[in-house]
């Protein structure tokens, strides 16, 4: 479901967010790589793949989901590719996962003040969403609604943005967030 409200519901409540949101060339440390980044010292081992029969419980996906309705848009991608690699890159799983990877990416670019990366991250997210509804003849997957997405996507693609925002702090930067259908979940 697309919700415009400001007030995202926390999908896996037990995971604190990130102490900040990462931006590539801001100065922050790196999450990982810095021994001061927030997720440094962290074991990233794969996660399990996501299914259409596991999605409604898998902490990954909820947790990518989580940490880009609140601004955390380097971590979701980041959560997500990860998802996206496990779930295998080429299956229709692995397709949905790259729109919302790019969905993301889109979001980091916000952030860094690159137009034309919002753009061409967004549509491609867009292309993405309606292969994989096309390949799966279906109207939901994994909780949301293609058609959703695919406006989502493209409403990112078009809007314009502020050019400053505070180093670290997480800003919701779509006028959207993505919340999976109660009625879908188990």
């Amino acid at each position: 479901m697309l919700q415009s409200t400001l007030n995202a519901k926390r999908l896996i409540q037990s995971i604190e967010l990130p102490a900040y949101a990462f931006i590539p060339g801001s100065g922050l440390p790196h999450p990982m790589r810095d021994p001061r980044g927030h997720s440094h010292g962290r074991k990233r081992v794969s996660p399990p793949a996501l299914t259409l029969e596991n999605w409604s419980t898998h902490r990954n996906y909820l947790l990518g989901l989580d940490l880009f309705n609140y601004g955390f848009y380097w971590e979701s991608h980041e959560e997500w590719d990860r998802l996206w690699k496990s779930s295998g890159p080429d299956s229709l799983t692995g397709k949905f996962l790259k729109g919302l990877v790019k969905l993301a990416a889109a979001g980091v670019k916000v952030r860094e003040g690159s137009i034309h990366g919002v753009r061409r991250h967004a549509a491609s997210a867009g292309e993405v969403f309606a292969d994989v509804a096309a390949e799966a003849d279906v109207d939901n997957y994994c909780g949301l609604e293609f058609t959703v997405l695919q406006f989502a996507a493209d409403r990112a693609a078009q809007l314009n943005y502020k050019n400053k925002f505070d180093a670290g702090k997480p800003v919701r930067v779509f006028p959207f967030i993505l919340q999976p259908e109660a009625e879908t979940m188990s």
